[in-house]
């Protein structure tokens, strides 16, 4: 059987950069904050906030794979900057927005606030979307700009940061 080298080491680094960079956001943080409260949840029944919730959640994680596959596929690379797309990634969800991926990640957190009734859970998923406004305007944008130059200007005329 031949195997395919350069695109299982993708597959891989893509998996541990989902693992290490949303999974922690969006998985261990959000755990640590609700403590026991999520096990007290979780042996509750659900109510119908807490479908909606889910079924948000669902949505956001299905975005945030998605431009992980989009990232790996068309660009070449991973989510992570320490292993950044090769090209730059403007087709699919990235058509209407520059960042659907943080947009994925952001509907899991307030998926989690409502699914879970947390305050803490509100106030770190604020948190987290400042840090991620941030990070965009400071490293990601500049260094898209660098990499990518009229191509990336051009995109960022056409296409809105989030929505």
């Amino acid at each position: 059987m031949y195997l395919n080298l350069p695109m299982w080491s993708l597959i891989f680094r893509n998996l541990f950069f989902t693992i290490l960079q949303p999974g922690l956001v969006a998985g261990l943080f959000p755990y640590w904050i609700l403590g026991s409260r999520f096990s007290e949840t979780a042996k509750s029944s659900f109510k119908t906030f807490q479908y909606v919730a889910t079924v948000i959640f669902i949505i956001g994680f299905a975005i945030m794979v998605y431009c992980i596959g989009l990232f790996a596929v068309k660009g070449r690379g991973t989510l992570s900057p320490a292993d950044p797309t090769k090209k730059l990634v403007i087709s699919g969800m990235y058509r209407y927005s520059r960042n659907p991926m943080y947009i994925g990640v952001m509907l899991m957190l307030i998926a989690e606030a409502i699914f879970f009734r947390s305050v803490n859970l509100w106030i770190y998923a604020f948190v987290v979307f400042i840090g991620f406004n941030l990070f965009i305007l400071l490293h990601e944008e500049p260094r898209l700009t660098r990499v990518f130059g009229a191509e990336y200007e051009q995109y960022c005329k056409n296409v809105r940061r989030w929505l």
